[in-house]
């Protein structure tokens, strides 16, 4: 499996642990998604990697580290769905990485 491939794996992997945690509503949309709802062009997202989470690794040495960003839930408080959405991508990673150092960092950026 290429690096690219092992890349946009683990990010579909993790879009979907975050996803099911509860309160979170949505990841964040990206510019591009926000253009297509509005188009009404939004069916074709085959092949895209989901706004609101970025993979990033520098070389084959240093640790991943991921960056997602999240609406939450407005019955729910932001910190606790934060802390469980970073709980369980540690969980997942660990799962999918094991021996991975990796770095998580969860931002609310909206209530919903």
């Amino acid at each position: 499996m290429t690096r690219y491939a092992v890349h946009d794996t683990l990010t579909e992997a993790l879009a979907r642990t975050v996803l099911e945690v509860p309160g979170v509503a949505f990841l964040k949309p990206g510019l591009g998604d926000l253009l297509r709802s509005r188009t009404g062009a939004g069916a074709g997202r085959a092949g895209r990697q989901p706004a609101g989470i970025r993979v990033t690794r520098g070389d084959g040495s240093e640790p991943w580290e991921v960056d997602v960003r999240i609406v939450v839930r407005k019955e729910r408080r932001g910190v606790d769905v934060a802390r469980a959405t970073r709980q369980a991508l540690e969980e997942s990673l660990a799962t999918l990485l094991p021996d991975s150092n990796a770095s998580v960092r969860v931002t609310v950026t909206g209530l919903v």
